[in-house]
């Protein structure tokens, strides 16, 4: 099923379309001087539109650097990282502050504000963008609760909903401003089986109406089949061999 991980899809015809992520030969380090140390080797990846990516492997292997290098929460150091056309290696805060606007993001810890219900959770976000901010943005909001299943739930406190119900609000803010590209890290870690499918496939749904491109990165293996794309990482390298896949799906 897997031959050149990086290249394999389950729908041929994205393989012509511009690259949403684009990354050549991304080095990165933490720390400096004598406790410099390297944690990405020469990153090679392009990702499309509209595609499903997990991204699995070991804890420790990068996998989270890497999705905040993306996610334009860090600056990238050596090698070229594109995200939607626009090199980010070395970018000043001002333009990786743009750039996290065209983001959705969805974390293990939910990151709710406790002193906000799920609505104004999601209102937030979309006062964020200038060009909603002439629309009714409650509507927009429960509109958004009401497609992740959370009709009832709209004016609830994060203390008064369960782990699946505060991952489905997450959901409902990173998507509510229609981004281009989620980037979700461990989404399902804190979770029932149910939940985390449930949670998961909600994603799918969501990202394929709205034709958004979804890097997961988990250790879950039992969500591995709604990807459309699986990459398997180690020691800061991105791994190609389908054994290696193959092992994370047992």
């Amino acid at each position: 099923m897997f031959q050149e991980s990086v290249q394999v899809t389950s729908n041929s015809t994205l393989s012509v379309l511009e690259p949403v992520i684009s990354v050549s030969n991304l080095n990165h380090y933490f720390g400096t001087g004598a406790l410099r140390k390297q944690v990405l080797f020469d990153i090679n990846l392009e990702i499309n539109a509209g595609e499903i990516v997990i991204m699995t492997g070991p804890s420790g292997s990068g996998k989270t650097t890497l999705l905040t290098l993306m996610g334009g929460l860090r600056s990238a150091q050596e090698g070229s990282l594109k995200i939607l056309g626009q090199e980010i290696c070395g970018a000043k805060k001002q333009q990786l502050t743009k750039l996290r606007c065209q983001i959705g993001y969805i974390f293990q810890a939910h990151n709710l504000m406790t002193f906000l219900t799920a609505k104004e959770n999601v209102r937030m976000s979309i006062e964020l963008h200038d060009e909603f901010l002439n629309q009714d943005i409650n509507t927009k909001a429960i509109a958004m609760l009401e497609a992740v299943g959370l009709a009832n739930h709209v004016n609830y406190y994060p203390e008064k909903l369960s782990g699946g119900q505060k991952q489905r609000v997450a959901i409902a803010r990173a998507l509510v401003s229609h981004p281009k590209i989620v980037l979700a890290d461990e989404p399902t870690a804190a979770l029932d089986k149910k939940s985390g499918r449930d949670v998961v496939e909600l994603m799918q749904k969501l990202a394929k109406e709205q034709d958004c491109t979804i890097l997961l990165v988990t250790h879950d293996n039992r969500i591995l089949d709604i990807a459309d794309r699986i990459i398997y990482m180690e020691d800061g390298q991105l791994k190609t061999d389908s054994v290696d896949i193959a092992k994370t799906s047992k």
